[in-house]
């Protein structure tokens, strides 16, 4: 099989490195069969269409497949991880003409399949970590944490967990996405590494905080502490690693950039706190997706109409 190489999703998936040790040490060895199904799956649907289009299979699948398994929650069925992938790499990703013309994050357009189609595996789920039961070896030492601690409840819905737990990531929830700290540093490398737009990021971020702030201070029943939505569910993860994904996301202008950030965070926001979805992070990538192309156009357009405008001055005037 001949895959194109790509030094910038190389350096993503450096970055995701540690948040993979994370889920073994955390929720124990049934993580890296899920993983290798999932890469498994998600190579072969991606080298079966791209022959079809006469393409060569490109290193950003390995990217969505380690996304994808870090977004899943410890106890989902493998079969039903095997599909998804499947899913986003082909409706995601491939329909559109491969890589370079999805529309879509292959990764969050998995997640948002196995979420509507199967919605208590993908909810009721969660394990509590093994570092509950002792802190070495803990999931180095089993297959997974007992069936008996089983539990819909996470962070995001209890909101019970203490910000040194977040930021570990000792608590429940899926696979790679409970501790922040490990999100942060390695989303902090691939904004060193430039496969990541630092715009994006910050504009997602400031504008989460503001509008949650907003709603904490109005007393909204379903708006927690800022700082605590922050850290807890899937946001920072979506933040550094799916709406920064350098085709879906609108990477023209930075004035698209900033405003797709800021889309991003407002419409977390808004999903979490006044619909029935308590995370609100996969539809909200979805939506941003659809309107990147549009920023990338419209600030294009803008930016040439002002040139031509110079241009014209600087010619009236000579």
């Amino acid at each position: 099989m001949n895959i194109q190489k790509q030094q910038a999703m190389r350096n993503v998936l450096i970055a995701l490195s540690p948040m993979c040790l994370a889920a073994i040490y955390l929720y124990g060895w049934r993580f890296v069969v899920v993983l290798a199904v999932v890469v498994a799956t998600g190579l072969l649907s991606e080298w079966l269409m791209a022959r079809r289009y006469q393409l060569k299979v490109t290193e950003s699948v390995f990217v969505s497949c380690v996304l994808f398994a870090l977004s899943l929650p410890p106890g989902i069925p493998i079969w039903i991880a095997a599909l998804g992938i499947a899913f986003g790499i082909v409706f995601g990703k491939m329909v559109f003409g491969g890589f370079g013309k999805n529309v879509f994050n292959p990764a969050i357009t998995a997640r948002a399949f196995v979420y509507i189609s199967f919605g208590v595996p993908m909810t009721a789920r969660f394990v509590l970590p093994q570092t509950t039961i002792n802190w070495f070896p803990a999931g180095f030492g089993t297959w997974l944490t007992s069936a008996d601690s089983i539990s819909a409840a996470t962070p995001l819905t209890t909101k019970a967990a203490s910000y040194v737990e977040l930021l570990l990531g000792t608590i429940s929830g899926s696979f790679g996405e409970t501790s922040a700290l490990l999100i942060v540093l390695g989303g902090a490398f691939i904004i060193y590494k430039k496969a990541a737009n630092w715009k994006i990021v910050v504009g997602s971020i400031g504008s989460f905080l503001i509008l949650q702030t907003i709603l904490w201070v109005a007393g909204h029943p379903n708006a927690s502490d800022p700082l605590y939505a922050l850290l807890s569910g899937s946001f920072l993860l979506g933040a550094f690693f799916m709406v920064t994904d350098p085709i879906s996301s609108s990477q023209s202008t930075d004035a698209g950039r900033w405003l797709y950030g800021i889309l991003f965070g407002l419409l977390t926001v808004l999903i979490r706190v006044f619909s029935v979805w308590a995370e609100g992070v996969t539809f909200a990538i979805l939506l941003v997706n659809m309107f990147g192309p549009l920023f990338d156009h419209y600030f294009k357009q803008s930016k040439a109409k002002k040139k031509a405008k110079a241009k014209a001055a600087e010619g009236g005037a000579a």
